[in-house]
């Protein structure tokens, strides 16, 4: 790290301990990352998300007394920080929790109130990021949105039906419960067999020569069924 990018990690921290979150402190964040060594800069990206992510929540618990207009402020402060840091997780928790928070006070807020476009590009980003559940939540608040606020026309759909519309918002959905469905199996499946190996581990700890007769038993017993089977068959052909 460079003095100074030295110098303004130091002022940004000075900005966060401030509540500064405004334009300038997301300036002095952006200048932070500029550095030509790719090694440098994912070691910076890593240092300040763990910084975001461990202020961020302190910060967060303090705006439960805060005005609507700050609480979105603050929100947007930090979607647009964990942004710049390249932490998609953290951003998308954040756009999900600002989405959240403006649907539930736009019934006295009407000029907070979420368009299903909004949630629906929530949706499409969640999906191009392996954010799969997340997705498919954000496609059914972009229909329930629609179905609720279906007399508001928006400036982008004037142009198409309701039908498009909620197809438009099903094919996402589509696409990210097809994409999560092998993801499952695959944990099940990791989850399995490693719990197989654990099983099969103890086993053969546990083996004992008992053990090993019953197999050899048991393979001898396949052998005469075998040689049966071999035995009837050759009689029908006589």
């Amino acid at each position: 790290m460079s003095s100074n990018q030295q110098i303004s990690l130091t002022l940004f921290r000075s900005q966060l301990q401030l509540r500064r979150f405004d334009e300038g402190t997301l300036g002095i964040l952006d200048s932070i990352l500029v550095s030509k060594d790719v090694k440098s800069l994912l070691q910076l990206r890593n240092g300040l998300k763990r910084l975001l992510r461990s202020e961020s929540v302190s910060y967060l618990q303090e705006i439960s007394h805060k005005s609507i207009h700050d609480k979105l402020l603050i929100l947007d402060f930090f979607v647009r920080a964990f942004a710049l840091v390249a932490d998609v997780e953290s951003c998308l928790a954040l756009r999900y929790e600002a989405l959240l928070l403006r649907d539930r006070i736009s019934v006295n807020h009407t000029w907070l109130r979420v368009s299903y476009e909004e949630w629906l590009t929530f949706a499409r980003d969640s999906l191009d990021n392996g954010f799969y559940s997340i997705a498919i939540k954000g496609c059914e608040n972009a229909l329930l949105c629609f179905q609720a606020n279906n007399d508001v026309k928006s400036k982008s759909n004037i142009y198409l039906t309701d039908s498009q519309v909620i197809d438009e918002i099903r094919k996402v959905k589509d696409v990210a419960v097809k994409l999560i469905a092998p993801h499952s199996v695959q944990a099940q499946t990791a989850e399995h067999l490693k719990t197989k190996s654990v099983q099969q581990s103890k086993l053969n700890s546990s083996f004992s020569e008992d053990t090993q007769c019953l197999a050899s038993s048991m393979f001898r017993e396949g052998i005469k069924k075998r040689n049966m089977q071999k035995l009837r068959e050759l009689q029908s052909l006589q």
